[in-house]
């Protein structure tokens, strides 16, 4: 088999045989076949698009490129959630412990985050002691225990989708739907889930900024779970403004804690109502998604899922009190309120810029040298469709430091204030439900 025969089969629009997709990732994985060769099949793929079987292929090809993580010592359906990115997205740190509380077995890999704030276990480092330095053997018990737990991402977990995703980022091949579906679906594949809810984001904030690319990316990842024997499903939630109020690590495990009481902000609450219907409907726990979305209003209600939150953070070494004593939590040197230059109603609020702006605090990392600083970020006091008055605060600033000029004045672009009253944006845009 020659390299050179694939990329013209595909190049001619043609489907790729199962043998030639696993050539190349094999021949790529290795370095038999150099970039300029992968480069040029990714631009063919760009191009002529792949069928269906062919993205399963692909995405199991990049599955086998490493280790696999085996579940099957931990009791019960594991149900993953994966979502496509955003900012305020703290729907994991309230999901885990909420669905975990009908008996759903989180076992959840998780990575650092690059960009607006940190990733998921970043968050969670900011609960005192907490780490995600354990053992298989421990994670297991732990699951099996708790139903929850969380552990940091396998070094060698789908290494044919990192050195694939570095070639696209420098060849404008990022933005082709059957490579971020496979990408997106091997990880999770190869993290063992029996079944994945996807979160696919759309909006200003989001990866796909239309919604029909959104719902064309989540039907492609839906058809790749199901093809590959993965129940799988998606939701396309609305990422035009930021989700919840807070954006910054410390400030998102309070909103959490606060969305555990079911004190939280209503569109994180609903979001993370929805996914966890699904999850504890794919794991069997409920015959319907009324029964399930019943079941996760009782934890909360009857102070089940903080608990799970509390039992969670106390087994991987976290101070568990912050649930209680939130204030124990890291704090900003100096908090500052962004006022409103005039009244109006609040009109749009561009999520990515107000997401830069956090990052700028030292939220996020602007590259992997980067260092988080836990305690800073924003909470957002208006909304889209909000009423407010001139020198009410748009948004809180929590920073270490005074010297935020650039911070504000992106604020202060990125959130516009009209007098015409607007209706706040849609949060569900629809589902994308598993196919038989």
């Amino acid at each position: 088999m020659r390299m050179v025969d694939v990329i013209e089969k595909k190049r001619d629009g043609k489907e790729l045989t199962p043998e030639e997709i696993n050539y190349f990732v094999e021949g790529y994985t290795d370095g038999s076949i150099p970039d300029y060769q992968a480069s040029a099949l990714t631009m063919a793929i760009f191009f002529q698009g792949m069928s269906e079987r062919e993205r399963a292929d692909l995405t199991m090809s990049m599955v086998q490129s490493g280790d696999q993580i085996d579940l099957s010592a931990i009791e019960g359906v594991k149900v993953d959630k994966h979502s496509t990115g955003g900012v305020g997205d703290t729907t994991t740190l309230v999901l885990g412990p909420l669905v975990a509380a009908v008996g759903v077995p989180v076992a959840k890999m998780s990575g650092r985050g690059l960009g607006h704030t940190g990733g998921t276990i970043d968050k969670l480092e900011a609960v005192p002691g907490f780490h995600v330095e354990i053992d298989n053997d421990e994670f297991t018990r732990l699951v099996n225990e708790n139903k929850i737990a969380v552990i940091g991402q396998s070094g060698n977990l789908t290494p044919a989708d990192k050195k694939l995703y570095s070639l696209r980022d420098v060849t404008a091949t990022v933005n082709s739907i059957p490579l971020i579906a496979s990408s997106i679906m091997s990880k999770k594949i190869a993290a063992g889930a029996d079944a994945v809810v996807l979160d696919v984001k759309t909006g200003a904030g989001a990866f796909m900024k239309e919604l029909g690319d959104s719902q064309e990316l989540a039907q492609a990842m839906v058809n790749i779970g199901n093809n590959v024997g993965r129940r799988t499903m998606a939701v396309i939630s609305d990422m035009s403004q930021p989700l919840g109020f807070a954006i910054g690590n410390a400030l998102e495990v309070k909103e959490a804690i606060d969305t555990l009481k079911g004190e939280g902000p209503e569109d994180l609450t609903e979001l993370c109502l929805t996914l966890g219907s699904h999850m504890v409907y794919l794991a069997g726990k409920a015959a319907t998604l009324e029964q399930a979305r019943e079941k996760l209003v009782s934890v909360i209600k009857d102070g089940s899922a903080l608990n799970s939150f509390k039992l969670f953070l106390k087994s991987q070494g976290g101070d568990e009190s912050v649930v209680d004593e939130p204030e124990k939590l890291p704090k900003a040197a100096h908090v500052l309120e962004l006022e409103a230059k005039e009244d109006g109603y609040v009109s749009e609020i561009i999520a990515d810029a107000v997401g830069t702006a956090a990052m700028w605090l030292g939220a996020g990392r602007a590259t992997k040298e980067s260092e988080i600083d836990l305690a800073v970020g924003l909470e957002l006091r208006k909304k889209i469709g909000d009423k407010v008055q001139k020198g009410e605060s748009l948004v809180t600033i929590h920073s270490n430091s005074e010297d935020i000029a650039d911070v504000k004045n992106k604020l202060y672009e990125s959130i516009k204030v009209t007098k015409n009253k607007v209706d706040a944006p849609v949060l569900i845009h629809g589902e994308i439900k598993e196919t038989k």
